[in-house]
């Protein structure tokens, strides 16, 4: 689907069958060549297609700042920005570093509004050929998967190879220690180059391997722009930052092409799980291998094989505190939820940072009117919560946590029959209790 058709036409239009444009800008005419260096190029990316690479980038960054300086001048960021790539000039701008501590703590390397347009311009060529190549079973950064999906399959995987819980079956689960810091990227480009030419046949491949290498070896560390400041990294251990990474690896956390190309960096990897070692039952999502099978002895001799393939090939190891073999009956820990014989929890991460949203909410509301903003962000925070927790296993937690932890809302809010989502009323209030009653 092509997005902004007609403004397309329009810049098309503008730029009628000349070799170079006119923009007015604050000083006067400011000239682009925008066809120099075509014929170098062979073929250029088409105009339409940066137009939706920008609509996809902005869906959820429309209210940044840096998403509003780019669009106060859209057409014309966007032809300079054509020009850049079709004639190889192009280069990523500044990455805002900082550090998040939720879910786990991690450094986030935010690229420039500009450059997450070429991510996703990138991404859009590339994906129907991932996804042609992509085993079924790998769910980070895939249309129609993620940790929902993944959680199911694993679910499916343990009841198929346990004969619906009848016989037994064991869990393997590995993780790879610090897996974007290590990412070689000469290597990860080095196959990427070799996918395009193998599998994308479109005119403007070599342009195309062009633009990853420069995206893929660029070290954003390089003119970072700190956020924050320098103490948030105290506690970060130095083997996950980019600061602290060996020259030539780390892939940036926080980039589309970074999710992206992780997930097919160790595409090989599911390859050769499933159909060299003939694991049936395998996914990953991201870092987190899970293989599913009866023999335990099996599952326990393929860890030093997946060790030795991971640092031969790929310059990977396993972390060795994360590494589980265990019987599926103990209940199984993937993706942020606990897996037991005909029944999935919600992992104790979840709880706890559910629990953590009430309390920070309930300042507004005790002992005070909470104001509409206020109430919206209420809403918004329990819904998200409460919509997740549907799908597990978890309808009396939903109704312990909300009468046991929530305070001064229930004059403004209330829970639908089944605990399922908060909205607004107004009149008396009405205790949890009724509404358990009602469902």
């Amino acid at each position: 689907m092509i997005y902004g058709v007609g403004r397309v036409e329009r810049v098309r239009r503008v730029l009628g069958p000349s070799s170079s444009v006119g923009q007015e800008s604050g000083e006067g005419l400011v000239q682009m060549s925008l066809f120099d260096g075509d014929t170098a190029c062979g073929a250029s990316f088409d105009l339409a297609e940066l137009f939706e690479a920008y609509y996809r980038c902005r869906a959820k960054k429309r209210n940044t700042l840096n998403a509003i300086a780019f669009e106060v001048d859209l057409e014309t960021n966007l032809v300079q920005l054509w020009h850049e790539l079709n004639t190889r000039s192009y280069s990523p701008g500044r990455s805002v570093a900082f550090v998040i501590d939720k879910p786990v703590k991690r450094e986030i390397f935010a690229a420039d509004f500009r450059d997450r347009v070429v991510h996703h311009l990138i991404i859009n060529k590339l994906t129907p050929s991932f996804e042609a190549e992509f085993i079924h079973d790998s769910y980070a950064s895939r249309p129609g998967r993620g940790t929902l999906f993944g959680v199911r399959r694993l679910q499916r995987f343990i009841r198929a190879c346990s004969s619906n819980y009848s016989c037994d079956a064991y869990v393997l689960r590995l993780d790879i220690s610090a897996f974007f810091m290590n990412i070689n990227v000469e290597i990860l480009f080095t196959k990427l180059k070799s996918f395009i030419e193998a599998k994308y046949h479109e005119p403007d491949r070599d342009l195309l391997i062009d633009l990853c290498r420069v995206v893929v070896l660029n070290d954003v560390t390089k003119c970072a722009a700190i956020k924050g400041d320098r103490s948030d990294w105290d506690g970060l251990p130095a083997a996950k930052s980019l600061f602290g990474t060996p020259a030539g690896c780390g892939l940036p956390i926080g980039n589309l092409t970074s999710q992206v190309f992780a997930n097919f960096y160790l595409n090989e990897l599911d390859h050769f799980i499933k159909h060299q070692l003939g694991v049936r039952y395998y996914g990953r999502y991201v870092d987190d291998l899970v293989l599913v099978d009866r023999d335990r002895s099996r599952l326990a001799a393929l860890i030093p094989v997946l060790t030795s393939y991971l640092r031969a090939e790929l310059g990977l190891q396993l972390h060795p505190r994360k590494t589980e073999l265990q019987h599926y009956s103990k209940g199984v820990r993937f993706l942020g939820a606990v897996i037991k014989p005909g029944r999935v929890y919600v992992g104790k991460r979840t709880k706890g940072n559910f629990h953590n949203s009430i309390i920070t909410h309930n300042a507004a509301a005790v002992g005070r009117v909470p104001s509409r903003a206020e109430q919206q962000a209420f809403l918004a925070s329990m819904n998200s919560y409460l919509g997740l927790l549907r799908h597990y296993d978890t309808r009396r937690l939903r109704y312990s946590i909300l009468a046991k932890y929530v305070k001064g809302w229930w004059s403004y809010a209330e829970v639908t029959p089944g605990a399922e989502k908060f909205v607004l009323r107004s009149g008396v209030r009405e205790p949890l209790r009724r509404a358990r009653r009602q469902s």
